[in-house]
């Protein structure tokens, strides 16, 4: 797959899906889900969305 997820754009998803996976722990819900989404699109560094939409966070796409 297309890489399409910049540097400051994953930073962002891993911050973010830190913080949701752990909200979801504290408050026992499964929205903490999300967060796992947004690591792994982080860790892949391909957002299916971004695919569909033609969109890249890249410099260099």
């Amino acid at each position: 797959m297309k890489k399409n997820v910049g540097n400051a754009d994953r930073w962002i998803r891993i911050i973010l899906g830190i913080a949701i996976v752990a909200a979801g722990l504290y408050f026992k819900s499964w929205w903490g889900l999300i967060g796992v989404v947004l690591l792994g699109t982080a860790l892949v560094r391909t957002c299916p969305l971004f695919m569909i939409f033609g969109i890249s966070s890249r410099k260099n796409p």
